[in-house]
């Protein structure tokens, strides 16, 4: 049998309300407010919180500014010298691959959860045990290396900005970007090509 954990990580509707999604959605949300409530002095405590919120967690090269607010955390994957300003939130239903060299600024959001146009499908349901719930489901995000996501940067499921672009601030991303470009707006829309 496939559980609503499985479904939610491949993009299939899931019911969110499983007792398993809850209690890791609690943990990641007991840890944040810890991280949050955390002063950035004391890096020892901050790591420590991290290394259980995130899927693989190195102190050497992954810094969150804070605060910080993860769905999951557990099904965020980050490379190597990644920085992250304040009000970083990774709704990470689906996964999300960061890739190494990346840095986020400001009020950046990656979001993965997608809920049903039809409303048949996104209102709430009871299932056979007469309990109701609210399916949804999630596509993932994938940032290349080398990439800068600009102040209040928005980013949707389904989503892969290409190696060494950058997004310029306000911008919401609903369609892939190609690599080592400069790309701007609501929608994003690439604006020219970034040469060496």
């Amino acid at each position: 049998m496939t559980s609503e954990r499985d479904k939610m990580t491949r993009g299939e509707l899931y019911n969110p309300n499983d007792p398993e999604l809850v209690a890791l959605r609690h943990k990641a949300h007991r840890l944040c407010t810890q991280f949050n409530q955390t002063f950035e002095t004391d890096e020892a405590t901050r790591c420590a919180i991290l290394r259980e919120l995130l899927a693989d967690f190195d102190e050497n090269e992954i810094y969150f500014q804070g605060p910080i607010y993860f769905d999951y955390g557990v099904n965020t994957f980050i490379g190597k010298n990644f920085y992250a300003n304040f009000n970083t939130t990774i709704l990470d239903v689906c996964p999300v691959t960061i890739g190494s060299n990346v840095m986020l600024g400001t009020g950046v959001s990656l979001l993965t959860p997608v809920h049903p146009l039809r409303f048949e499908e996104r209102n709430g349901q009871v299932d056979a045990d007469g309990n109701f719930q609210i399916l949804e489901y999630a596509k993932p995000i994938v940032i290349g290396d080398n990439c800068w996501l600009a102040s209040n940067v928005t980013v949707v499921g389904g989503v892969t900005i290409g190696a060494g672009s950058v997004i310029g601030a306000g911008s919401v991303v609903t369609r892939d970007i190609p690599p080592n470009t400069f790309a701007a707006g609501n929608p994003c829309k690439v604006i020219k090509e970034i040469r060496n």
